[in-house]
């Protein structure tokens, strides 16, 4: 890259240089005639300009084809940095931290793009080479030719056109994160005027007048901003600039003709006339490197400041032993949560304050409590995304971080509330529960049939080998109510490839009560004599779980079987009966007239 831009840079000086001597030796060899000397001084002239120009038409797009691949091959290195950031460590808290993921986003989104990307960056510096050996070489030929004052003046007048507009275009680039707000409400908007999922509601609920008005109107707001302060940025400063450079243009190329009336050669003239006029071009904007460089390194800062945002989060964990142990017991007695204390990074008020709770193995047990009272984050502990401030988590009397990461976590299924959706096969959307068997068909089958999804798979154009996405050839897509059981099904794959631990994060928020009370029960069919957790907000859909706990205020609030805590009449008992008293009220207004008693209740 570097010599072809050095090359690119020598080659417009030759051809210069080539075509004012031809220009020179014309009217002696026309003289002389085709034989003489002079004639093939002209015609070495004439040969060496062609040259320089026809290896520089040559050599262009290879330059071209050379910074792209210097683009891509750097961009691509510090997206393998971003990606790797991005999965170190055995946490997700980086990923978590919304000032690291504005750094990850920032930084992607460049990458991806690859408009102002790093690489784009240094691609354009390298570009910079072939201007500035130009601008070197027509200064070089000025002096050589006439007067080194005058190759001064030529450099000094491009000097300040570049200053002026580097300036200029600095100052401005700093304009757009001020209005980052409004451009990424008008992204919003022109994403959603085009988004096929947002065109059936903007049609149905005739949006399409008021969304492109709001879209002109949030575009206008943040461009017009833009525009003004272009125009004071880069317009008047870069008249005056212009004002300076002409005037030095103007003595230089006055010296010349005086020279020129004084008898100097037209060889020497047409040099130095041509080294001006393209000495001044590179004063110009410089498409190919000057947003380049300016905004190019803003992805590259982005992509250094999560890492190191990762490394700080990863240093600032508690203190713990890291496990080294391959092998991690499916548990036979208990898992327990002993004195568990959890606060998140950079909040105030922890999740949960010397937790004591202990989950049977081989038993169903649900855990239930209000939005917001760590259930999940319960999940998070237990599959050590995370780890406890205080106390630990042991099974059957070993503490898990005894053992590897993955070891552990090899252990545990898990389908969470927003689980996954593989834009690949149905066969592999489910072998990823266990990917070293994802190849075992007949065991993705059972899990697929056990889960209630063997029939709509196979009924897919490619069976089991369908994409479960649109937008790829052959591929389709299934409902809320399909895909929950795809990844039921992926859990139950890993459950019967050495998992021993079944957790169920409301997978079914979505669902009403009855949908979700019949996906619980068949969960809990499915996995008898598994030891299995049962997340829920709704407490009347939990009741044919062999243990409850009730999470309140970082701590277990109640514990017991359903019939237990009815009986003991607390905070579990009342919020059961309140949901029960709506879902009987939301029945009683479903049931036709005719199903009713004279008193409205609903006759069973």
């Amino acid at each position: 890259m570097i010599v072809t831009n050095v090359l690119l840079g020598v080659l417009p000086v030759v051809f210069v240089v080539g075509t004012s001597v031809l220009l020179g030796r014309v009217s002696a060899a026309v003289a002389a005639g085709t034989a003489s000397a002079e004639w093939s001084a002209m015609a070495t002239a004439f040969l060496a300009a062609s040259a320089a120009f026809s290896v520089q038409q040559a050599l262009a797009p290879v330059q071209n084809a050379l910074g792209e691949l210097v683009a891509r091959r750097i961009d691509g290195r510090i997206f393998d940095r971003l990606i790797a950031a991005a999965l170190r460590g055995p946490g997700i808290g980086p990923l978590e931290d919304q000032r690291l993921l504005s750094h990850l986003s920032e930084a992607g989104s460049e990458l991806e793009q690859g408009v102002h990307s790093p690489g784009r960056a240094c691609a354009g510096l390298l570009h910079l080479i072939t201007r500035s050996v130009q601008l070197a070489g027509y200064v070089a030929v000025i002096g050589l030719a006439f007067s080194w004052w005058a190759g001064l003046g030529l450099l000094v007048a491009v000097m300040a056109f570049r200053y002026g507009l580097r300036r200029g275009l600095r100052a401005y680039a700093e304009v757009f994160p001020r209005l980052a707000a409004e451009r990424r409400e008008s992204r919003y908007l022109r994403g959603l005027a085009m988004d096929a999922t947002a065109a059936k509601e903007i049609r149905v609920f005739g949006l399409m007048k008021w969304l492109l008005a709001r879209y002109r109107k949030v575009y206008l707001g943040w461009i017009m901003p833009v525009w003004r302060e272009r125009r004071r940025l880069l317009l008047w400063p870069y008249l005056r600039y212009t004002v300076f450079g002409l005037l030095v243009t103007m003595a230089v190329l006055a010296s010349v003709a005086a020279a020129g009336a004084r008898g100097a050669t037209l060889t020497s003239l047409a040099l130095v006339c041509q080294a001006v006029l393209n000495g001044l071009r590179l004063g110009e904007f410089y498409p190919e490197a000057d947003m380049q460089t300016l905004l190019g390194m803003n992805a590259f800062r982005a992509a250094r400041d999560f890492e190191q945002g990762v490394a700080e989060h990863l240093a600032a964990e508690p203190a713990a032993p890291r496990g080294q142990l391959a092998e991690a017991p499916v548990p036979r007695g208990e898992i327990r949560f002993d004195g568990v204390s959890f606060r998140y990074p950079g909040r105030e008020r922890p999740v949960f304050d010397d937790l004591r709770l202990r989950l049977p193995a081989g038993k169903c047990t649900a855990i239930v409590g209000l939005n917001g009272a760590g259930k999940t984050t319960l999940v998070k502990l237990l599959t050590r995304l995370y780890e406890p401030d205080t106390g630990m988590i042991t099974v059957d009397g070993a503490d898990v971080r005894s053992f590897a990461v993955d070891a552990w976590r090899a252990r545990v299924a898990v389908v969470f509330q927003d689980f996954n959706r593989y834009e690949v096969s149905a066969a592999d959307n489910i072998g990823f529960g266990a990917a070293p068997h994802a190849g075992d068909r007949e065991e993705i089958r059972v899990a697929a049939k056990d889960a209630g999804v063997l029939d709509v798979l196979e009924a897919l154009p490619q069976g089991l080998d369908t994409p479960l996405v649109r937008h790829v050839t052959g591929g389709t897509d299934l409902s809320g109510g399909q895909w929950q059981r795809v990844a039921l099904a992926r859990a139950l794959f890993r459950l019967r490839h050495g998992g021993g631990i079944l957790v169920l994060d409301e997978p079914t928020a979505s669902l009403d009560v009855r949908a979700e009370a019949r996906f619980f029960d068949e969960f809990i069919r499915l996995t008898s004599g598994a030891t299995t957790i049962l997340i829920s907000h709704r407490f009347s859909t939990v009741r044919h779980a062999d243990h409850i706990v009730v999470l309140a205020d970082g701590r277990v609030g109640e514990a017991g079987s359903h019939e237990e805590l009815l009986r003991d009449g607390g905070r579990y008992a009342d919020l059961f009966r309140l949901q029960a008293a709506r879902f009987t009220e939301h029945r009683a207004s479903e049931a036709p007239a005719g199903a009713r008693s004279g008193g409205g209740q609903v006759i069973p």
